[in-house]
């Protein structure tokens, strides 16, 4: 279920073993003097624990963040123990209460980010850094969590069968120049998050007009990831897509899903008005936190400019800070407008969301 970078469990045993060279030093001493130094000891051996670690729990896979962490401990000389899982953390900080040994939860959408704070397990975090460095589009009115990559739910078309300019927006995919459209499970998180950010601009009736129409112009029952519909494109399944820009990078670095990038280009909807919807990897503090004040010294790093070069460089994400220069794979996708509309706002919707993939019998 889990993957430790570094365990809880060495931390313990690392202690133990000081421990025991401890006593091994002072075993000549007064018994006075070796009680007063035992507890002088052990009172700074705690302090050092909890000052020299931070714990994780993160549903963003190790290889990703490995290059990040060892980076922040090279730096701080602050330890990054990981626990990854692909589901239930928010259930086991719930379990777990004041006793988590969790400080920071990372996590891949704005979704469980959300579902996070709202089962009250984080707490809010007073950062002028975090401030300074993630727009307030992309953290939470509260400031329970915050952004630190973007990724923007692009469109891909054929190359062969779709003309430049058929397609410029989200409303285009529901109207009458979009045929053979494939995505994934209108209840997946993903599409949740597009439904909740075109309920934010039109409402919940005009959300639902969309959605419907876009499901009139499916090509096939909704199914597969986001590389599974780029690879639909180019076998000629269907000729148009809704995908998250990242993995037209990750397919054009794999020799076996290059070809399937290449029969794409990408489409970056709503430039001539609001931008396109862009969704965040992000962080939040746990209530429990027991390293809080090197918690947030890892939350402040990873928005820092360094953090965020890696970011862009290793994992092909958008950096939050508009100063970082992007890598070349990005670049080559070229420069283009997010919506600036808040996150916040857009969680808040996301039920709606998913109860009208419901109504209108999306997946069906």
């Amino acid at each position: 279920m889990a993957v430790d970078i570094v365990t809880f469990a060495d931390s313990i045993k690392h202690n133990a073993n000081h421990s025991h060279l401890y006593w091994n030093s002072i075993m000549q001493i007064p018994s006075a003097k070796l009680m007063a130094g035992v507890i002088l000891l052990s009172v700074a051996a705690s302090q050092a624990a909890i000052a020299a670690e931070v714990n994780v729990y993160s549903y963003r896979q190790p290889f990703l963040m490995k290059p990040l962490f060892d980076q922040f401990t090279k730096e701080t000389a602050i330890k990054v123990n990981v626990v990854f899982a692909k589901k239930g953390l928010t259930e086991r900080l719930v379990r777990e209460g004041v006793n988590s040994p969790a400080d920071v939860v990372l996590s891949v959408d704005i979704g469980r980010l959300n579902d996070i704070k709202q089962a009250g397990v984080t707490a809010p975090v007073s950062s002028a850094v975090l401030a300074a460095n993630i727009p307030a589009n992309l953290r939470d009115k509260d400031s329970h969590w915050f952004g630190l990559t973007t990724r923007a739910r692009v469109i891909v078309a054929s190359k062969e069968r779709v003309p430049k300019g058929t397609i410029n927006t989200y409303e285009d995919l529901a109207g009458p120049s979009a045929k053979r459209v494939c995505t994934r499970s209108g209840k997946h998180s993903y599409m949740v998050g597009l439904t909740a950010a075109m309920i934010s601009h039109h409402g919940e009736a005009g959300a639902e007009k969309w959605l419907a129409g876009l499901k009139s112009n499916l090509a096939r029952k909704p199914q597969g990831n986001d590389r599974a519909q780029v690879k639909a494109i180019k076998q000629g399944a269907c000729d148009i897509a809704v995908i998250n820009h990242y993995y037209m990078g990750n397919m054009l670095e794999d020799e076996k899903q290059k070809a399937w990038a290449d029969s794409v280009y990408i489409i970056f909807p709503n430039q001539a008005d609001r931008g396109t919807h862009v969704n965040v990897s992000g962080i939040a503090l746990t209530k429990s936190a027991p390293h809080r004040a090197d918690a947030i010294r890892l939350m402040e790093w990873l928005s820092s400019a360094p953090a965020q070069r890696i970011y862009a460089q290793a994992n092909t994400e958008y950096p939050v800070m508009s100063t970082v220069k992007w890598s070349a794979q990005l670049e080559s996708f070229g420069k283009f407008k997010a919506d600036t509309i808040g996150l916040s706002d857009i969680a808040n919707q996301r039920k709606a969301a998913s109860k009208l993939a419901d109504r209108v019998n999306y997946d069906g």
